[in-house]
């Protein structure tokens, strides 16, 4: 475990003891929220990114110990560990390094070499090695025998011996990884006959760049072509000299410093090592890199992505009108009440074939004037833009002394995936799937946060190539992300779903479901600590969930605070100092001014912990999302066709990727802002600049009607600067290595941002 602590302690820029408290909290069951809020003092203040990493690389280490206990306990089964080899195995760093060392001692299939070995030719390899001034040829003339007919047959069985000795050298594997992952190419080439079907990959037909280079969008790109048998991939060293360099250390690995027929004979033995072995198994490898990767930038895009939209700030508790635009089939409309509750429903049909305006705006002020709407939440689907319209002139009939809802254009994104999942059907059995949705849509402008952690999050739509990616994987780092959040946030006990109290700390879906039926059969909570009374809810469970959970109006004014139970005693003892009633006292700024943490540390709480406190009381479940505000899109923008290049939109940006972002400015289609178009300045990673779910003002470069693609910029010169940009970023490529080189062929339409056509259409913007 020390050894693990040290090495984790390096990696988050923390002491070994804080990394080892921390671990026998995680491994006590607590969680990382918990962790990071609650036990500043026991871990010296690690937050929760410091306690995420060591918890994913704490898994790794651990299976890492595990394996190199097992490849000495093997060794030593054989009768082979030496302290050298010892110490080699306990210095390995990476799982990689460690399967280096083990090769020669793993159990293997029969091989050539151990045939050769069988037929007596290993001293002959021998013989080769030490004395390179003898002819080859005429050595293995010795060891000609019934079941080694000819001298090539023994020069062929002592080259297997010595084959399997350099494909089994951890030093040399090592330097050839190295060199690889400096200097490697990776090439796609298309297959012939497949251009037409993989059009959407031509960047892909005849492409190369650097494999240390390549993005995760275009590696991952390239690899959905490979699969889907669209193009072949390869990784080499570089065409002209790179595979002699490589030849060149397998034979300095043989010490072939001489011109002697043995030398020479045994650099014909490495460059054959080289072609035959070495490199598919380096390419191999460096696939799987690639693929690693790349995979790990893009769940971290998602991951990214999603805790800014969870993050977004919510419109309020304030009476909603949500609307799921539709042509033929209506535009559905709900009303929830500000605390999230269905109270009305109506199926309006303002467009083709109906036509029915008059009645659709007749429906629209009764829903406002019954249920005093204040917001109505309008989802960005097929004919948004016309019922915003329709939203727009029903407003203006409204008469003068009633103030008008905000209408906002909200994303719908996984609104179907939740209308037809089990939990609406649960929520809301008897009503249509279809209104299920606007249900969904009004609730997200309310709240984005409780409602989309009822949306499996894959469905929210803001990944980058997500359905390529180790779903496993995936899964744990966006739960981590939702589970963060939640608890950043806080939850109302009262209020809360189910599916929001799943993700609060130390509870989980079971004890989410207890807490509600509790609540709807008792009522109200009245305090925290009624929690206990809450079927299998003990007291770990207790102590895990009670900081995160908020309790508005209720018997203990502390509830409604982040403030842990277990630190009641101290908020109390500071309250007294100030000598005010508690109510007076939270929230009321200035009032504890004058207090010093210090004063109130004792055996239990430190000095972290008090001055959480002092602020908590300061501003008791304060809010960490910011401010509302929304996009206006502009009148008479409603369609692709409407945009000219020059005009000044405002928009919403919808999911950022390695490339850039795509940006809503209420036409069907999200434009792109390549990441050379976020500022007047270089950009490496768009999240520098953009967040999903960000309002923007953004100027259109480019439109491309045929094939939907829209080119943004939000630089104060329009985009006149990415050729100047494109050309510092090659002045900055190292000299004498390959560049990215693509075909010319169509590119692809649309911008799939979860499939290849994001890649390519990144690609495009780029090169413009």
């Amino acid at each position: 475990m020390d050894r693990i602590a040290r090495t984790i302690a390096t990696e988050i820029d923390a002491r070994p003891e804080q990394v080892g408290a921390a671990v026998k909290l995680l491994d006590e069951g607590a969680t990382v929220p918990f962790v990071a809020r609650y036990r500043k003092e026991v871990t010296g203040g690690l937050d929760d990114s410091q306690l995420r990493t060591l918890a994913d690389r704490l898994t790794y280490l651990r299976e890492l110990e595990s394996r190199r206990e097992t490849i000495l306990n093997s060794i030593r089964e054989q009768g082979k560990l030496t302290d050298d080899l010892t110490r080699s195995i306990v210095q390995a760093e990476t799982k990689a390094q460690l399967e280096d060392i083990y090769l020669p001692y793993k159990p293997k299939r029969r091989t050539k070499a151990m045939i050769a070995r069988e037929n007596g030719l290993e001293p002959l390899a021998d013989a080769i090695l030490a004395d390179r001034g003898a002819d080859p040829e005429t050595l293995a003339q010795g060891y000609v025998t019934e079941a080694v007919p000819t001298t090539k047959d023994a020069l062929n069985g002592a080259r297997d011996i010595i084959t399997e000795r350099l494909t089994e050298n951890a030093a040399l594997l090592g330097e050839l990884r190295g060199f690889m992952q400096r200097e490697a190419v990776l090439t796609s080439k298309v297959i012939g006959g497949k251009e037409q079907e993989g059009a959407k990959f031509s960047d892909y037909f005849d492409h190369s760049e650097l494999w240390a280079k390549v993005p995760s969008h275009r590696a991952l790109a390239m690899l959905r072509a490979s699969k889907e048998g669209v193009v072949t991939l390869d990784i080499a060293p570089e065409p002209e000299t790179g595979a002699a360099r490589a030849e060149a250390i397998v034979a300095a690995h043989l010490e072939t410093r001489g011109d002697g027929p043995g030398d020479q004979w045994l650099r014909k033995v490495a460059g054959w090592t080289w072609r035959v072995k070495l490199s598919l198994s380096m390419m191999v490898e460096l696939m799987a890199d690639l693929r690693s990767r790349a995979q790990e930038e893009a769940i971290q895009v998602f991951a990214r992505n999603l805790k800014d939209l969870l993050f977004a700030a919510p419109a309020g508790a304030r009476p909603t009108l949500g609307l799921d635009p539709g042509i033929r089939t209506g535009v559905k409309a709900a009303v929830v009440d500000g605390t999230g509750k269905l109270v009305a429903t109506e199926t309006l049909y303002p467009f083709q074939p109906k036509n029915d305006l008059r009645g659709a705006q007749a429906a629209i002020l009764k829903l406002i004037a019954d249920h005093k709407v204040e917001l109505i939440a309008i989802g960005n689907g097929t004919a948004s833009r016309e019922t915003e319209r329709l939203v727009a002139d029903t407003l203006k009939l409204l008469p003068a002394s009633v103030k008008a809802p905000t209408k906002v254009v909200v994303s719908e994104a996984g609104a179907s995936v939740y209308s037809a999942s089990e939990l609406a059907a649960r929520e809301f059995p008897d009503l249509d799937v279809s209104l299920r949705g606007a249900v969904s849509i009004a609730r997200r402008l309310q709240d984005p946060l409780a409602e989309l952690v009822k949306i499996e999050p894959k469905s929210i739509g803001v990944g980058q190539y997500q359905h390529d990616v180790d779903q496993h994987r995936l899964s744990q780092s966006l739960e981590a992300v939702i589970e963060d959040v939640v608890n950043a946030v806080g939850v109302d006990l009262n209020t809360a779903s189910a599916p929001l109290l799943s993700h609060v700390s130390g509870l989980g879906p079971g004890l989410a479901e207890a807490i509600v039926l509790h609540r709807d059969f008792n009522g109200a909570f009245r305090a925290r600590k009624d929690l206990l009374k809450v079927a299998r809810l003990g007291p770990r469970a207790f102590e895990q969930c009670a900081g995160f959970l908020r309790i508005r109006d209720g018997a203990e004014p502390l509830d409604a605070s982040a403030v842990h139970p277990e630190a009641y005693d101290v908020a109390r003892r500071i309250v007294k100092a100030c000598g005010r009633d508690i109510r007076q006292i939270m929230g009321t700024e200035g009032v504890l001014k004058g207090l010093r943490a210090e004063q109130f540390v004792d055996d239990r709480f430190g000095l972290p912990t008090v001055r959480d406190i002092l602020a908590e009381l300061e501003k008791p479940g304060r809010d960490p999302r910011p401010s509302f505000v929304t996009a206006s899109f502009a009148d008479g923008v409603e369609e692709i066709t409407d945009l000219r290049p020059g005009m000044v939109l405002e928009g919403t940006v919808t999911n950022v990727a390695a490339f850039g972002a795509f940006v809503d400015i209420g036409v069907h289609q999200d434009g792109l802002v390549h990441v050379s178009q976020l500022a007047d300045r270089f950009v490496k990673d768009p999240h520098e600049v953009v967040k999903a779910g960000q309002v923007v003002k953004v100027r259109v470069v480019e439109v491309d009607v045929a094939r939907k693609r829209i080119g943004l910029s939000m630089r104060k010169d329009g985009g006149a600067s990415a050729r100047e940009d494109r050309a510092a970023r090659e002045a900055s490529q190292p000299r004498g290595r390959p560049q990215a080189k693509q075909s010319q062929g169509s590119r692809p339409k649309g911008n799939d941002t979860n499939g290849a056509l994001g890649a390519a259409l990144a690609d495009a913007f780029r090169k413009r």
